[in-house]
């Protein structure tokens, strides 16, 4: 029946002049999340609203849940177009939207009228009355209640008149885009994901960094980080995902340096090529998925000794999240039982029985010294060979 849908958006609407530059970053996102259903679609903004519009054949569930992926997008209303032919006509148009849309009518309602177009002969409450009376004359089971209506039937009278009564939650938040770019440092486990998402949701767009240590991971372990970068990429739109060979730098640090320290030392040389990174990308902070506490790495301390290597901002959107918190996030978004297949990530292939929690970093520092130039020759080789994969 629907071949259309009304697209609301929330923050967006509260923009000033340059409102604009989101509404046509919404409808860039739209398109692109439209580019893998089957159909064509006509997208084009209207008086402050979205409208997608279906051209022919489409799947609407896979439709629905493409547009419930694309963030900015606060509400999707499966919309019935209809001409001004006079208000006789759009009570039998009303009419039967009601009796295609609810074969049960043993309900009640509630007639939401909008009158955009000012010169339409009647006021809004005046609409809302006369179309209710005629759908109680027509559907005597019917009862009104304005305060809670299990029907409320919207009537937008505009260039066209919109008639709809469903609207589907969206994702909320802003337009990926809008908000600059970031480098998510992801790798193979639940948090990085979750924090790429929120991040997103704030109209920032993703790159992302994944350090791969082969032999001691696998191809599997960067095919799973590959296919987690791919189902953000269903939010967040095209990653671009940059593979770090690690293993060189992993074992120089294990040769030379105490092992309660080896957790920080590596964390602080990820940070430095995820940075470097970012900057040659136009990326204007890293992101990473970093909770307080969580781990020995993760306390204030080895935060700050973390963030002290970096002239970038770190945003870390799950720092006061608790596990299931993030646990149930994960699922929601579709990452969670690809980031809980069993593959080694680098960060887990050496770790120190008794890692630091609150590193010394005058120490730290003067063992990374110790590291000397073959370190940095080793950071550059790993920058120079890196591995791009663009998940979509």
């Amino acid at each position: 029946m629907f071949t259309a849908f009304l697209i609301k958006y929330a923050e967006i609407g509260v923009k000033g002049k340059n409102r604009y530059l989101f509404e046509d970053a919404l409808v860039h996102q739209i398109k692109t999340a439209l580019k893998k259903c089957e159909g064509e679609f006509l997208i084009h903004k209207s008086q402050g609203r979205i409208h997608v519009e279906a051209q022919g054949e489409f799947d609407y569930e896979e439709t629905v849940e493409r547009l419930g992926k694309v963030f900015g997008i606060s509400g999707i209303c499966p919309v019935v177009y209809a001409e001004d032919e006079g208000f006789e006509k759009l009570c039998q148009k009303v009419i039967q939207y009601v009796a295609d849309v609810y074969p049960d009518r043993n309900r009640t309602f509630k007639v939401r009228s909008r009158r955009a177009r000012k010169n339409y002969p009647k006021e809004s409450m005046e609409i809302s009355a006369d179309l209710g009376e005629a759908l109680l004359k027509a559907f005597p089971e019917l009862s009104v209640d304005v305060h809670d209506p299990q029907i409320l039937l919207n009537v937008e009278i505009r260039e066209k008149i919109y008639i709809y009564s469903e609207t589907i939650p969206g994702p909320g938040g802003m337009p990926v885009g809008t908000g600059g770019k970031a480098m998510l440092l992801l790798s193979g486990g639940i948090d990085s994901p979750v924090a790429g998402y929120y991040v997103a949701k704030r109209g920032v767009k993703l790159d992302a960094v994944y350090f791969h240590a082969p032999p001691y991971t696998s191809e599997r372990a960067k095919q799973k980080v590959v296919d987690l970068a791919r189902i953000v990429s269903d939010y967040a739109g095209p990653i671009w995902l940059h593979v770090i060979n690690f293993t060189d730098i992993q074992l120089y640090i294990h040769e030379h340096c105490p092992h309660e320290e080896l957790t920080i030392i590596m964390r602080r040389y990820m940070m430095r090529i995820a940075e470097e990174i970012a900057a040659q990308t136009g990326c204007l902070g890293l992101v990473t998925g970093e909770s307080i506490g969580q781990v020995a790495s993760q306390t204030l301390s080895s935060l700050a000794a973390t963030d002290e290597v970096c002239g970038m901002p770190v945003y870390r959107p799950l720092i006061g999240f608790d596990k299931q918190e993030i646990v149930e996030v994960a699922n929601k978004i579709g990452t969670f039982e690809t980031s809980i297949l069993p593959f080694e990530d680098c960060c887990t292939i050496f770790v120190a029985k008794h890692p630091v929690t609150k590193p010394n970093l005058k120490i730290i520092r003067r063992h990374e010294q110790g590291l000397g130039e073959e370190m940095e020759a080793l950071v550059r080789t790993a920058l120079e060979t890196k591995e791009l994969i663009v998940a979509e």
